[in-house]
């Protein structure tokens, strides 16, 4: 099935095709018709099946055909708003647009806004307007704030990862943003998974949607990513990882690791010992984080050693391998973080440390994704640590499964409010 056949214009399904998209995906040939009919979408899809652009062609349609019915040197006012999560997503769907829409006649004025950095440059380049924006939560309200974006006349609002973006605590923000567009309005809802929070929001927002999911487990997708499972002792996975990545085939490496400290230790071990890594967090700053990336995608990094922020929107052509040297704290984690290789019908590998402590958790994680992997030993590296014995009502040693348990966000709202109560009823 060619993108022609989707209802779009040969302008976009030309840059489709330059961009390696020889026919739609899954989530592209049933969403794009739906969208450009004007419907409604709530769609779900595994990493890499590519719903970004599922949306930006439509998007980029709508602007086509705006842009035939107005005069030309009128003032732009946005017409497509989509929000994300996070920075480094943001300035990826912000490329994706760019690059689709080159070719045609008018090309939109395409704005990418985010928090890290400075408002200023980017109040300067919303003067005279924009067609499309692209923007995390806070910084668009900050613009909107200081009068340099006006969201009345948004007809396309797409919400990208909208679990991820209730998950940063987002909700408030989100709420906001809401009540500053125009009821009438078509919206596209994009989330990886559905718990109770996003189900409310999706059915609040949306109008008698089309649902569209494609599953996250499909045999292509395993088919493309070969999952090892390795035992070793806790204090030894550094050694570990220094000496898997002298294998040749290991020429780039995400590793993921729970904590920031933990990125900034690992990468300094692994630096000082003559590999070229380094971190990779929400700690250092924009410039910085946009940097790291780039020179990964050049291969001038062999390592990147990562929280989950790298776990989703973020796409690296043919990165061969994936490492979890902590475990994610959910099973939904651990798809999106071994979904950074195999992706585009290449081959990956991901690798995931179990420690004794980390077993049950490991268990629990295969029980979820339907795995059984064999633990395998590495010579040298033979686990000596002993299990720990479990505690009663306690959580795992690796953080415990993400919505079991409060988070420390949610802890910290449920002080508040019981502070709140306490003065209301003195």
């Amino acid at each position: 099935m060619p993108f022609s056949s989707l209802g779009l214009s040969p302008a976009l399904a030309r840059a489709a095709s330059e961009l390696g998209f020889a026919q739609p995906t899954p989530i592209q040939s049933q969403a794009i018709p739906a969208i450009v009919q004007g419907r409604d979408v709530w769609a779900s899809a595994r990493t890499g099946s590519g719903k970004t652009a599922a949306f930006a062609l439509p998007a980029l349609l709508q602007h086509q055909n705006l842009a035939l019915a107005q005069r030309p040197g009128g003032a732009r006012s946005v017409h497509t708003l989509v929000v994300v999560p996070t920075r480094e997503l943001a300035a990826q769907v912000g490329e994706v647009l760019r690059s689709l829409g080159r070719h045609l006649p008018q090309p939109p004025k395409i704005a990418v806004v985010f928090g890290g950095v400075s408002i200023n440059p980017q109040m300067m380049a919303l003067r005279g307007g924009a067609d499309i924006v692209v923007a995390t939560p806070g910084r668009l309200l900050d613009l909107v704030d200081h009068r340099a974006l006006k969201l009345a006349q948004v007809q396309l609002l797409v919400l990208d990862e909208a679990d991820r973006l209730l998950d940063l605590g987002f909700a408030d923000e989100l709420q906001r943003t809401l009540a500053l567009l125009p009821k009438k309005r078509q919206t596209l809802f994009f989330s990886a998974t559905y718990p109770q929070a996003v189900e409310a929001l999706a059915q609040s927002l949306l109008q008698d949607p089309l649902r569209v999911e494609v599953a996250t487990d499909t045999a292509e997708s395993q088919a493309t990513i070969v999952q090892r499972a390795i035992a070793v002792d806790t204090p030894r996975r550094t050694q570990l990882l220094r000496t898997l990545l002298a294998d040749p085939a290991w020429s780039r490496v995400l590793v993921f690791v729970a904590t920031k400290h933990t990125a900034n230790v690992v990468a300094e071990k692994l630096y000082k010992n003559g590999i070229y890594a380094t971190p990779f967090h929400g700690e250092l700053s924009q410039g910085a984080r946009q940097q790291v990336l780039e020179e990964f995608k050049d291969e001038r990094w062999q390592v990147v050693v990562t929280t989950d922020l790298a776990a989703r929107g973020i796409d690296i052509a043919q990165l061969p391998v994936v490492v979890n040297y902590d475990l994610p704290r959910s099973a939904v984690d651990y798809v999106h973080r071994i979904g950074r290789t195999g992706r585009a019908g290449e081959s990956g590998l991901a690798v995931s440390f179990v420690t004794p402590a980390s077993e049950a958790h490991w268990q629990l994680i295969e029980k979820r994704q339907h795995l059984a992997l064999p633990r395998e030993i590495i010579e040298g590296f033979e686990p000596t640590e002993e299990v720990p014995a479990p505690v009663p009502g306690a959580a795992d040693g690796n953080g415990g499964v993400k919505g079991k348990r409060p988070s420390k966000k949610d802890k910290l709202r449920a002080a508040a409010a019981a502070a709140e109560g306490r003065r209301d009823g003195a």
